[in-house]
């Protein structure tokens, strides 16, 4: 038998897969096919203070091994979520990761108070690719000092381990890993989508209502992997791994450059049940080769290169 839980900076999870917050709703969309108590936790569909209609036009839009998204975090609000998705959820039984976004400081200390003291939830991960109207429109993400008042704000309001999810629009993801460190994170979850664009070259326009959108699939993997293997030799925090992971070999490879567990997005679109088939497979990959506990893979492929 091999041991297959692991701490996620505070969020206790039976194996090392969750969902990436967008992909699987709010869990009970996949429930008949994917029975949430069996994932590690389910990180639900990013939540604001307020409902949202999302984006106009275009939202959704198929690219080379990848998807295009501009939903524009459409979402019923954090109050309906937790009067009426939650209870369920915590009926199931299921580990509960809340995505919270806001475009001010003041939105983002709000919604970390509203889950403070919640039976059923887990942790926190922050949006911080939202722009902080503010300061003219810039996302929090890009810019390490935006990066650590935003973590300051949740981890000051809150019991609540926090995930800082990261955005690889940056120039130097270690200075904003290490900001949100600073600013308390209990770890840090990456990347979050790469911006993109596609263009309808009979009408001659960008097809997405957003005109950009960010990109997700196994085409963003290289990069994801590479911003995973270079922030986990850079900071104690554990990572919560994503970015293109479709196949249970994808998850070994992120947990061998670092992460402490890992999350399956764009993935659950081609296959619904491709989070039980990845842990199924990593489970049987530690068999194979006499591994006891899963943790053991964090971080081997860089321990092993300076041997």
């Amino acid at each position: 038998m091999v041991k297959m839980k692991v701490n996620l900076g505070g969020i206790e999870m039976k194996n090392p897969v969750t969902t990436a917050s967008g992909t699987f709703g709010f869990g009970r969309e996949y429930h008949h096919l994917v029975p949430v108590y069996q994932l590690g936790a389910v990180t639900v569909k990013g939540l604001t203070l307020e409902p949202r209609l999302g984006n106009r036009g275009v939202r959704l839009w198929e690219t080379s091994s990848g998807v295009l998204n501009c939903i524009g975090l459409q979402n019923p609000g954090v109050d309906y979520f937790i009067a009426h998705i939650l209870p369920w959820l915590r009926e199931q039984g299921a580990q509960v990761i809340a995505n919270i976004s806001g475009n001010t400081i003041e939105e983002y200390q709000r919604m970390a108070q509203k889950f403070t003291g919640l039976a059923g939830i887990g942790g926190l991960e922050v949006n911080v690719s939202c722009p902080n109207v503010k300061a003219g429109g810039m996302a929090f993400g890009t810019d390490p000092e935006q990066t650590h008042r935003v973590i300051v704000a949740v981890a000051g309001n809150t019991d609540l381990p926090v995930l800082a999810k990261l955005s690889p629009n940056v120039t130097d993801i270690v200075a904003i890993a290490k900001a949100a460190e600073a600013g308390g994170a209990h770890g840090l979850a990456m990347i979050n989508t790469l911006l993109g664009m596609a263009i309808d070259i009979n009408k001659q326009q960008p097809i997405l209502g957003n005109v950009m959108g960010g990109l997700s699939g196994p085409a963003v993997k290289p990069v994801a992997l590479r911003a995973v293997w270079q922030v986990a030799q850079q900071t104690e925090l554990p990572i919560l791994g994503m970015g293109g992971i479709t196949t249970w070999e994808d998850g070994v490879e992120f947990l061998l450059a670092g992460a402490t567990a890992i999350a399956v997005g764009t993935g659950n679109f081609v296959n619904p049940r491709a989070t039980l088939e990845i842990i199924a497979g990593i489970e049987k990959y530690c068999i194979e080769r006499g591994i006891q506990d899963v943790n053991e893979l964090r971080g081997l492929a860089w321990k092993k290169k300076g041997e």
